[in-house]
């Protein structure tokens, strides 16, 4: 192992101490060492490290993602070695660019639902049924959802509670009872398959092991093509993850609706989505027309009307 892999692994295992998963950036670091080693380079430059988060084809927002994951490797290694140098963060600067929201209708989820059953087995239809049917229910994202082991649901409490969570944070969800039905019938499902080494897994493959979210994400590709719902632009196309917006966005509907002021309500979906910072359920505001016009509205009436 060379000096720069021996201090990837202790880097990686102290920000992994302190909650981060880092998946992605070992990854990518890893094909940067791997990169200054063929160019004979035994430290980090900012030269060298420009040109690897160029190497590849692309959006020049994958190339800042690149950069960045070598700058904060390189922030902690210069504390080690004084000649590493740290590329400073504007060289390939960062521009915001969110998808547009897909907000599902009611008919369009359950379509989703009712084109689960054209899968090929009767495992496969009941577990994508019931695992759309969760994510619309709980705005969950994916990654926690297939997390899941079946020891996280409290059954009397109606509870799920979440152990690993994004950024190591922890939450509990309470259950509509419909959706704790849902998900003891499937439990309980005759078909429900049993691999050879055991799994706590909630949610299993036909092979009886945990899913991956890739074949998830294909999986739900196929559902929507099947339930024929078509993307509203080029920038807003139906999305696994947007079942999780669409569940944020009825939430703050409902609080204009039934409240007047979603004020308080924000601040309970900001836990119970597992933000770590309230501006991120903010966006949620300006993302949706109809959330902008009543948040206008309120503010018009706050106002004393037009002027």
């Amino acid at each position: 192992m060379s000096a720069l892999s021996d201090h990837l692994a202790q880097y990686l295992a102290v920000r992994r101490a302190l909650g981060y998963k880092l998946r992605r950036a070992e990854k990518l670091l890893g094909q940067f060492i791997d990169h200054l080693q063929r160019e004979g380079v035994e430290t980090i430059t900012t030269e060298h490290a420009l040109a690897w988060a160029r190497l590849p084809a692309g959006h020049r927002n994958w190339h800042a993602l690149r950069l960045s994951v070598v700058r904060g490797f390189a922030r902690y290694l210069k504390t080690i070695d004084p000649d590493t140098e740290m590329p400073v963060a504007d060289l390939l600067p960062w521009r915001r660019c969110r998808a547009v929201p897909y907000i599902y209708s009611d008919e369009e989820i359950a379509a989703l639902m009712e084109a689960a059953e054209a899968l090929r087995t009767s495992h496969r239809r009941t577990t994508y049924r019931t695992l759309i049917g969760l994510l619309a229910a709980t705005g969950m994202r994916i990654g926690e959802t297939i997390s899941l082991d079946r020891a996280a649901i409290d059954w009397g409490a109606g509870l799920i509670e979440l152990r690993t969570a994004k950024f190591g944070k922890s939450r509990q969800l309470p259950l509509d009872p419909t959706t704790v039905e849902a998900l003891r019938r499937y439990l309980h499902h005759r078909d429900r398959p049993r691999a050879a080494t055991p799994t706590d897994a909630l949610f299993v493959s036909t092979a009886g092991t945990r899913l991956l979210a890739s074949s998830v994400e294909s999986t739900f590709h196929r559902l929507v093509r099947l339930a024929g719902i078509e993307p509203r632009s080029a920038s807003c196309r139906p999305r696994l993850h947007d079942l999780r917006h669409t569940f944020a966005v009825r939430t703050l509907l409902d609080g204009y609706r039934e409240e007047g002021d979603p004020g308080g309500r924000l601040a309970l979906l900001s836990t119970y989505l597992g933000h770590t910072d309230p501006k991120h359920t903010y966006w949620y505001l300006e993302a949706v027309p109809e959330l902008m016009q009543r948040a206008a509205t309120r503010l018009e009436r706050h106002f004393g009307g037009p002027r």
